[in-house]
């Protein structure tokens, strides 16, 4: 059964049907509503359900069926204008636009065709008494679209002239139109000075600010302004990504990822529209979806991930270089036919040009997370590489760099005699016993390759390292041999054997300090042995999770100083040396934390890190800088750990690992973020959240970091960029990895942004799926104020039922907890609701009194409690504490005495009768004067409330027909300011908010003088 039996129920079902999402199944049932309409056997119902087809046809990927019903429109029009109402009229004219616009996204329509109809389009409006500005428009697309610029030049001229009228565009899409061709034309200070009151949300409609944000992102990014293109494509995607009618639009925002090295998040959206790749109700914006897919693909094939699999037309797997000839040819044969159609080759140029468009930003982090299909790659990090670009192959000079390299503590040193190693096998393998160049390794150099084989291997390296000792003895130096047989012990304490390593240390210790005494061995070898001892005793230590034995830290302390006193003071020009000494002061450092004296520990830290950089290895700071910081903060001092923090970032430079790299920027976010500084924090956490991605950290790691984005997000107000960053790091973050507390936080971040977005449905699954969470913690404050913002989302959304559920549920909680605010606006909250609800006035009233008896009774036991044995018992503080919330109480009750007067006035009904009405709005102003009763007391602390709810009085004495009692409440609201202000001007001191309050309460109570003045006495 249809369920339309009348030409109401038709409209009803039409409404309804507006409301459901973009797509095939809503034009399904327009055309089903345009059947039922037909046997109404009411012209007018007919016209209606052909103009509802049209409006739902025109917002999907069906353009292409607006045509048909248009014309049956139009031959009614013609033949029984009667028939149209005023609405129906001006819709009938409105359409004309969107069939010029549908003609020529439809290249089977012949551009002669198209021309017949702007001129059919102009006589109509002329007739009509329209401007042409709609018409100039609609030709300045025509021109635009066949690239005839100085025709489309003369219409923008024309169209900007003329006079706006009911058929011009909303002030949104003409704004956005005027925009688009100064872009098309390079001038993009222009286009984006015309869009910025369509951006900042100043003009808006159904598919206004999406279109614009999304045109903005190519000028935003050639303009170098990354971060608001950023913040536009966060935003912008957020309102098209429901939308099916916005293929265009999306399209941009693929365009822009690929554009901005986040080539994943692009095959990210792709994925999760599949059907544009197919859709062909209009070509048009088909053709600009394939360009930018083969544009994302292209960038996909340049990295070297052409084989890798991508979302696709269903049917079939794809790989990004097939379906990067798949989308190319199928936009350039689209293009090919708009151009037969247009007699001109300008679409096949703009599609060549966009899938031609390079990089505009090599990294431009979104902070948002990009889930990769399984099989596609992460995009290539760029390396620092081993050896320096154009090095030669022969072997002397592979030596001679890799040398230089270790003995200046470069990075890469190990890669570098890696490639000698190579080398030296390549050479042997060839049958040779010389490099090229006719170098032969000696002993020293096969001990130098050994010993930094080892280093490479870490714990697994200790035969090389012997190895490596066996060969310096061979090249007659003892006393390099001994601290390679160091370095084998201490990577074994690497690997766990911390007792076998001191035993393996023990020999070439003393036989170092032994030959160093007689000349034996010099000052840098005789250093190795004793830092690679001082680091085998650094090992419990480092490996203790409670308190070290006494005895193991004062050995670990002496082998430290032992260093100190064969080094400092001796390193001259010597970087190895000059490496000891500061990490000699490092190990000091953290013995002195873990002895529980940090702030010689951060002292100590702090000199290491400066000789570090003094000796011009800044990268080897970072490490110490980073405990720096650590202690820094949990020795209170914030600038001290923001110094050190960004003193590891400038010092570890392109040579930090991913992982490290995120985790300082988000150790700096905290920081900064702490102080105040949200838009800073931001950043540094949308690169801790990009580099927490590149080092595969994302579930982990970066989670955390996208967490702590939103919320610095929220606190800028950010609301739509924040619900992106939010749901993203929802998807990864996990109670049992980051906690529970992360998560509810999260959810109730997610909540308020959704909440100020308008997806009250949206925002209260959320809040609930929080306090279900905080439903098992112990302290239930949270779990109460969740529950109440779920509450008041369900209001918002219309879920009247659920709201009151949700708000009594509150209620209980927060009587459980002895908050009496809380519990009060949960009764206040559940009486408006009643009010709108089929329970009506009487439960309203009801749960408003009671708002006001717990108000009162906790006032009540307040007052009962013995002020003179509270004061004995507690400090000054306490007392300034129990006095400050006794006044909030008592302004808790004022308001709800307030709420009750407004409830009550707004629960007459207009037809209930005069002593109906009359007795409503007495009760009303009794509840108003009980406000202002409790309010006057606090005198200029509750000022505003009072005055407000004085002349919300006087208006219920104007209702009452009082007229001179309400002139003498409007007199009191103006003595009250002028007591407060002694000038009469109103402005006070106490900021531009308050200043406005005055202003308007003033000007109410003069316009209620006003009104009183005029009006007989009843």
């Amino acid at each position: 059964m249809s369920g339309i039996t009348d030409f109401d129920s038709l409209r009803r079902a039409m409404a309804d049907n507006s409301e459901q999402p973009e797509g095939p199944a809503r034009n399904a049932r327009a055309e089903q509503l345009l059947a039922e309409a037909e046997k109404l056997d009411v012209p007018l119902a007919v016209i209606e359900a052909l103009g509802h087809q049209l409006k739902v046809y025109n917002y999907s990927s069906e353009k292409a069926k607006m045509f048909v019903p248009f014309a049956r429109l139009l031959r009614m029009w013609d033949e029984r204008p009667e028939d149209f109402d005023a609405y129906e009229t001006h819709s009938l004219h409105w359409v004309f636009k969107w069939m010029s616009a549908g003609m020529l996204d439809q290249p089977h329509i012949p551009l002669a065709s198209i021309e017949k109809w702007l001129g059919e389009m102009e006589h109509r409006y002329r007739l009509a008494g329209h401007s042409e500005r709609a018409v100039r428009s609609a030709e300045f697309s025509v021109a635009a679209h066949v690239g005839d610029r100085a025709r489309a030049e003369r219409a923008f001229a024309a169209w900007l002239a003329a006079d706006r009228d009911a058929m011009a565009d909303c002030h949104a899409c003409e704004l956005h139109g005027q925009g688009w061709w100064h872009a098309e034309l390079g001038r993009d200070e222009e286009a984006l000075q015309l869009w910025e009151p369509v951006l900042e949300g100043a003009y808006t409609c159904a598919h206004e600010p999406h279109t614009a944000l999304a045109s903005s992102l190519l000028p935003l990014l050639r303009l170098g302004r990354v971060e608001e293109a950023r913040a536009h494509h966060l935003r912008g995607f957020r309102l098209v990504r429901a939308m099916e009618s916005m293929r265009g639009a999306y399209a941009d925002h693929v365009e822009f990822c690929a554009l901005t090295g986040n080539e994943a998040r692009g095959l990210e959206l792709l994925a999760e529209r599949p059907a544009y790749f197919t859709d062909d109700g209009q070509p048009q914006s088909k053709l600009d979806f394939l360009g930018v897919v083969a544009l994302l693909m292209d960038r996909l094939v340049e990295r070297g991930l052409g084989g890798q699999t991508v979302p696709g037309p269903a049917g079939r797997t794809w790989t990004a270089a097939e379906l990067s000839a798949h989308a190319r040819g199928e936009a350039l044969a689209l293009a090919a036919r708009f151009d037969a159609r247009n007699g001109t080759s300008y679409v096949s140029e703009r599609l060549r040009d966009r899938m031609a468009r390079r990089p505009l930003v090599e990294r431009l982090p979104l902070g948002v997370r990009a889930v990769r299909p399984a099989a596609v790659a992460p995009a290539p990090v760029p390396a620092a590489p081993a050896e320096p670009a154009g090095e030669p192959d022969d072997l002397a000079a592979l030596l001679a760099r890799a040398r230089q390299l270790s003995d200046t503590l470069r990075p890469h040193a190990v890669e570098a005699w890696a490639a000698v190693a190579r080398a030296a096998e390549g050479a042997e393998d060839a049958g040779g016993t010389e490099g090229a160049g006719g170098t032969v390794l000696d002993a020293r150099d096969r001990a130098e390759i050994a010993d930094h084989e080892g280093m490479a291997l870490g714990p697994e390296g200790v035969a090389s390292f012997e190895r490596a000792a066996a060969l310096y003895e061979q090249a007659g130096d003892p006393g390099e041999a001994l601290a390679a047989r160091a370095r084998a012990a201490y990577v074994r304490a690497l690997g766990g054997e911390v007792e076998e390593a001191r035993a393996a240390v023990a020999e070439p210790y003393d036989r170092v300090l032994a030959l160093y005494a007689d000349g034996g061995t010099g000052l840098r070898q005789t250093a190795g042995v004793l830092m690679s001892r001082a680091r085998i005793l650094m090992r419990p230590v480092h490996e203790a999770e409670g308190p070290v034995a006494p005895g193991v830290l004062a050995d670990a302390e002496a082998a430290a100083r032992e260093v100190l006193a064969l080094v400092e003071g001796r390193a001259d020009d010597d970087v190895r040396l000059a490496a000891r000494v500061a990490e000699g002061h490092a190990l000091l450092a953290e013995l002195a934390t873990r002895s529980g004296d940090p702030r010689a520990g951060a002292e100590l830290f702090a000199r290491a890190a400066a000789e570090f950089v003094a000796a011009g290895l800044p990268w080897f700071a970072v490490e110490y800088e980073a405990r720096l910081a650590a202690l820094a903060h949990h020795l209170g001092d914030p600038a001290g750990a923001e110094r050190a923090l960004r003193a590891a970032l400038e010092h570890g430079g392109e040579h930090l690992e991913p992982v490290g790299r995120a985790q300082l920027h988000l150790q700096l976010a905290e920081v900064v973020g702490g102080r105040g500084q949200a838009d800073e924090a931001a950043e540094h956490a949308m690169e801790a959240a990009h580099w927490a991605d590149v080092a595969g950290e994302g579930p982990t790691l970066g989670a955390w970091a996208r967490h702590q984005l939103g919320g610095h997000l929220v606190r800028q107000g950010r609301w739509a960029e924040a619900a992106e960053v939010l749901e993203s790091a929802l998807a990864d973050l996990g109670v049992d990895t980051h906690g529970d507390g992360t998560v509810v936080q999260t959810q109730w971040w997610l909540g308020d942004c959704l909440s100020e977005l308008g997806e009250h449905r949206e925002a209260a699954e959320r809040r609930l799926q929080a306090a279900e969470i905080a439903r098992h913690w112990p302290e239930q404050h949270d779990h109460a104020t969740l529950a109440h913002l779920a509450a008041e989302s369900l209001g918002q959304a219309g879920l009247s039922a659920e709201a009151d559920r949700a708000y009594a549920r509150a209620g209980e909680l927060w009587r459980s907890l002895g908050n009496v605010h809380g519990l009060v606006r949960s009764l206040r909250a559940r009486a408006w609701l009643a009010l709108r609800t089929q329970e009506g006035p009487g439960t309203a009233r009801t749960l408003m009194a009671d708002a006001v008896d717990e108000c009162a009774d906790a006032l009540g036991a307040l007052d009962a409690a013995d002020p003179a044995a509270a004061g004995a018992a507690g400090s000054a503080q306490e007392a300034a504490e129990a006095v400050a919330a006794r006044q909030r109480l008592v302004e808790e009750l004022g308001h709800t005495h307030r709420q009750f007067g407004d409830l009550l006035a707004r629960s007459v009904a207009e037809d209930d009768d005069d002593a109906s009405i009359g007795a409503a709005l007495e009760e009303a102003l009794t509840q108003m004067t009980r406000a202002v009763a409790v309010f006057a007391p606090l005198g200029d602390a509750a000022l505003h409330a009072r005055t407000g709810a004085e002349l919300a009085a006087g208006w219920l004495e104007t209702d009452l027909g009082r007229p001179s009692d309400a002139a003498a409440r409007a007199r009191a609201v103006l003595a009250a300011y002028d007591a407060v202000t002694g000038d009469g001007s109103g402005d006070g001191d106490d900021g531009d908010r308050d200043g406005e309050t005055v202003r308007a309460r003033r000007a109410e109570a003069e316009q209620l003088i006003q009104v009183a003045t005029e009006q007989p006495t009843g």
